[in-house]
C-alpha cells in the first residue's frame, strides 16, 4: 500500500498494484485496473518512487519495468 493525498488534504492508502496509469494534466490522476480515478497532490514521479518502494517491498522488483524501460 503507498500513502496518497486527496487534494483536500485528506491522505489515504492505495494498493499499487491497482494503479494502471497516472496523468498529470496538471495535478495527478491515478486510473486503477477498476476504471476509478483518483486525483491526488503528490506529483507523478513521487508516486512512481512510491510504487516502486511497494514493490521491492513484497518481492516484486524483478518484474517491474516502467514506461520506455528496456532490457
Amino acid at each position: 500500500m503507498i500513502t496518497l493525498t486527496r487534494l483536500n488534504g485528506e491522505t489515504f492508502q492505495l494498493n499499487a498494484l491497482y494503479i494502471e496509469q497516472i496523468q498529470s494534466c496538471p495535478d495527478a490522476t491515478i486510473t486503477t485496473t477498476t476504471g476509478k480515478k483518483l486525483v491526488v497532490r503528490e506529483e507523478e514521479q513521487l508516486i512512481v518512487a512510491r510504487m516502486k518502494r511497494f514493490y521491492q517491498d513484497i518481492g516484486f522488483t524483478g518484474q517491474w519495468k516502467g514506461a520506455g524501460d528496456q532490457e
